[in-house]
């Protein structure tokens, strides 16, 4: 059950069957709108959710110190909104639809370009054409020189072989970095309407993509992707094998965002984005940045 606001219950399983259908009919494309995508990062940004009535999903959190709430279907009437934002401090994940509105409306909406998600077209990973990804076409070709590879669908049978990648992955890291929210997907990829490949190399489990279509109908999204690096131009073959695999039904590949990083920001621009799903932030008047 999820409460009336201002009550608010942490956010679980059991709710996926309220969220699902509600998340389906407004979502806009945002890698953040999707139910594994709130579910998945609960605990890392302190989800906890509520609603105004049948439509208008309320979900807040916390990032370090600083609170926020996230409404993924339906915008509140402007009282209760006002009222979050005093309480809440900022709106985070804002649409370019809800974005316009907002602006509209008169409040200080500002672009969160940390949060921007990635957009490719799934045929240039697919194929890496031209003189733009002929680096990315060398990595790949040289993998498939130097090594035999096996890929299979994501199922119950080749699960091990995900988490022994995943496990292998995180003895590399100082930290956990995802490793949480990575097993939890794993461990729910059926519960959670997610989808993936596994792949082996020289017999032995070496890489995984998990991700699920959005709601647009017209792009994949790319939630985890884990690989051993050891065999050279691993991330390359994958990134480009995957991306054939999804049905061509999906004219684009959402790989998410870099959240600041400029090393992730580099290795993401040398794809070649062809678009970025917009993000923007919603903020009382007094606070937030102001240029």
């Amino acid at each position: 059950m999820i409460p009336d606001y201002p009550e608010t219950v942490e956010l679980d399983l059991s709710h996926q069957h309220i969220l699902d259908p509600i998340l389906r009919a407004y979502n806009e494309g945002l890698s953040e709108y999707t139910f594994a995508g709130l579910f998945l990062f609960r605990q890392k940004h302190h989800y906890r959710i509520s609603r105004a009535d049948p439509e208008t999903i309320i979900v807040t959190g916390r990032d370090d110190d600083r609170s926020f709430f996230i409404c993924p279907a339906k915008l509140p009437e402007k009282v209760l909104f006002d009222e979050l934002l005093e309480r809440y401090g900022n709106m985070k994940c804002v649409s370019e639809t809800k974005h316009a509105v907002l602006c509209a409306r008169g409040y200080r909406v500002t672009e969160d370009r940390d949060n921007f998600d990635y957009l490719y077209f799934r045929s240039d990973l697919a194929r890496l054409p031209g003189k733009r990804f002929h680096k990315k076409r060398n990595l790949v070709k040289g993998f498939l020189n130097s090594y035999s590879c096996e890929e299979k669908p994501l199922t119950a049978d080749t699960l091990p072989d995900a988490i022994g990648v995943l496990e292998q992955w995180k003895n590399t890291l100082e930290s956990d970095g995802d490793y949480a929210e990575t097993r939890e997907a794993l461990e729910h990829f059926e519960k959670l309407r997610l989808s993936g490949a596994v792949y082996r190399v020289e017999k032995r489990p070496a890489a995984f993509v998990v991700g699920e279509p959005l709601v647009d109908r017209m792009s994949f999204v790319i939630h985890f992707e884990k690989a051993d690096t050891s065999f050279k131009g691993i991330y390359q073959f994958i990134n480009k094998a995957f991306a054939a695999r999804i049905p061509k039904q999906y004219v684009y590949v959402n790989r998410e965002q870099d959240l600041g990083d400029k090393g992730l920001r580099q290795a993401k621009l040398t794809y070649r984005p062809c678009s970025f799903v917009k993000k923007y932030r919603v903020w009382k008047t007094e606070t937030g940045p102001t240029g």
